[in-house]
């Protein structure tokens, strides 16, 4: 999660606070829009957190795994997101020391946890389809808090020992202006198997797997029709496109997390062979955190319990009697 271990004075020779450039009207802008991504994180996050917990029908082993990860997004908007972006624009860290040892540890906490979240669906996804009969008998909301409590309580600890045991908790800021906190090349390999190359691996496995078997269930729909009535046709039909629709949602959501992800890991491993600039680096960083954005929003598009949620929420609705009863699925 972290660039390479470095020699400090060329830390410092590449990491350095430029001389302000450009007119006033620029920084504005940058801190318009920057204000706006933050703005549609938390909202759009608080959104999915309002609508699992509120609605009875969506209390599901499944959802408790989206609102985990909804929770990690929204805090990524509330609390990384902002200095982020002021670092980005201002091209320099104008925080304290103490700011910037909290800012690392709680963005690679929770960065941590995005990913172990999406891990966790997969996992949750190919159980479900490979083995719908056990998935149903074993796996209840009570077990799938526990995961999720036991998941956030190991990034947790993870993290914090991670640089307890580096030894980032004497000195986090190496340069003037600039927020770095390094592993040494130990710690750096085992950060980059536990939080990227595992969890990626599991990710890319078993969506692999659950694409095959949700093809698989498409082929036995399709024979399936041609020895059934046109009415049986048409229920088996929409089964299958329920299917294919579910499956298309899940290859968004990857594809999506995969692009914002790779970047910022190759650019940690390669850190040590190629020149390290500022600027590439908060870039990569941003595509990493702009993932929390990207997530509700592509809820709001694929899924119609999302948008009837976001409407009753606006609306005002969800404070109406009986209001959590109301059917959201259909």
């Amino acid at each position: 999660m972290n660039l390479t271990e470095f020699n400090q004075s060329d830390l410092c020779e590449h990491f350095s606070c430029p001389e302000r450039s450009g007119s006033p009207a620029v920084y504005i802008l940058l801190y318009v829009c920057s204000a706006a991504v933050v703005l549609l994180t938390v909202c759009g996050n608080l959104l999915v957190i309002i609508s699992v917990l509120h609605f009875k029908q969506l209390h599901t082993a499944t959802n408790m795994l989206v609102l985990s990860l909804a929770v990690s997004d929204f805090l990524v908007g509330a609390l990384v997101m902002p200095p982020m972006f002021i670092w980005m624009i201002e091209s320099c860290w104008i925080f304290d020391t103490e700011y910037c040892l909290c800012f690392m540890i709680t963005s690679f906490i929770l960065v941590n946890l995005s990913i172990y979240n999406v891990a966790l669906i997969a996992v949750d996804r190919y159980s479900a389809l490979s083995n719908p009969f056990l998935y149903t008998n074993t796996i209840s909301r009570r077990t799938m808090c526990i995961v999720i409590y036991c998941n956030w309580c190991v990034c947790l600890v993870y993290n914090t020992s991670l640089y307890y045991f580096n030894g980032s908790f004497a000195s986090s800021v190496m340069c003037p202006g600039e927020c770095l906190v390094i592993l040494n090349q130990f710690l750096f390999a085992i950060d980059l198997a536990v939080s990227f190359i595992f969890p990626l691996s599991v990710i890319i496995m078993l969506y692999t797997r659950v694409f095959v078997i949700a093809k698989k269930h498409a082929t036995a729909i399709r024979e399936l029709n041609n020895h059934t009535r046109p009415k049986t046709q048409k229920i088996t039909s929409h089964s299958m496109k329920s299917e294919r629709k579910a499956a298309k949602v899940l290859g968004i959501l990857v594809s999506v997390f995969l692009m914002c992800l790779l970047p910022y890991f190759i650019y940690s491993v390669l850190g040590d062979v190629i020149e390290v600039q500022t600027e590439s680096f908060h870039k990569f960083v941003v595509l990493l955190y702009l993932n929390s954005t990207i997530n509700p929003v592509i809820y709001g598009l694929f899924y119609p319990w999302f948008r009837r949620c976001i409407k009753l929420t606006l609306t005002l609705k969800i404070f109406q009697t009986d209001s959590s009863l109301i059917n959201v699925l259909s």
